[in-house]
């Protein structure tokens, strides 16, 4: 959980501390996320299979 939040946060979509809890605000920067690169495989504001290849191509492991 916390690589989700460093990932979103090189992604510009998430400005939080990385703490490991996949919260409201980790869920809307998600849904953000999915919105903007039109990831419409995962239902929105789940991290799922999509999302993931989608996020971890365009950021670079923390």
């Amino acid at each position: 959980m916390i690589e989700l939040q460093l990932r979103l946060r090189q992604a510009g979509f998430l400005s939080g501390e990385a703490d490991g809890t996949y919260d409201r605000e980790v869920e809307s920067a998600v849904r953000g996320y999915q919105l903007t690169r039109v990831v419409v495989e995962d239902e929105s504001g789940v991290y799922g299979p999509a999302t993931r290849t989608s996020l971890e191509a365009e950021t670079s492991e923390p």
